[in-house]
């Protein structure tokens, strides 16, 4: 009964948006789930098993981290990043756009292209607010195969940490 009350009061309620704890390296990353264009349900569990990459994105800043994803995107090809044990998936922070929804769904379309991936849609920012992501921005966050936080950066990610973080993902197939 106390565990469950402290648990409740680290929840704090403001104007009906549900504010957790700032997700942090070495946290467990609660479960979220979201539609794709289609409207299918997609959760953390519907990767498991596998090292999951988020690109958790402001549409307005869709292209912050393309240099990140690019080079990212070089590594699957040349066999780095493995399928079997590795995804990577963007999501849109639709909340945080003036643009309309119809018109996110065909950028994120062309992205899933490019990257062949899938593309998820926040639609009220449940999880830039469940998990503390930086609104109007980019927001990269690499989960283990037990969806710990091995890595988390709110905006750009800086040129001279790409290749530690790809290495890391290499890694981290490897457990």
């Amino acid at each position: 009964m106390k565990k469950g009350i402290i648990c409740l009061l680290t929840v704090i309620f403001l104007g009906g948006v549900v504010y957790a704890e700032e997700l942090k390296v070495g946290m467990k990353a609660p479960d979220w789930s979201f539609k794709d264009s289609e409207k299918k349900d997609f959760s953390m569990k519907t990767w498991e098993g596998k090292v999951l990459l988020i690109n958790y994105n402001d549409p307005d800043a869709a292209d912050m981290n393309e240099h990140f994803n690019e080079k990212v995107k070089k590594a699957k090809n040349e066999g780095r990043l493995k399928p079997e044990t590795y995804k990577g998936i963007g999501i849109a922070d639709c909340a945080a756009t003036w643009k309309p929804d119809f018109l996110i769904r065909k950028i994120a379309g062309k992205k899933a292209k490019k990257y062949n991936t899938t593309i998820l849609f926040d639609y009220d920012a449940t999880l830039r607010n469940l998990w503390g992501l930086k609104k109007d921005s980019g927001n990269v966050v690499l989960l283990d195969k037990d969806r710990v936080c091995r890595a988390i950066i709110r905006g750009r990610v800086p040129e001279d940490q790409i290749e530690t973080l790809i290495k890391l993902i290499e890694e981290l197939q490897k457990k």
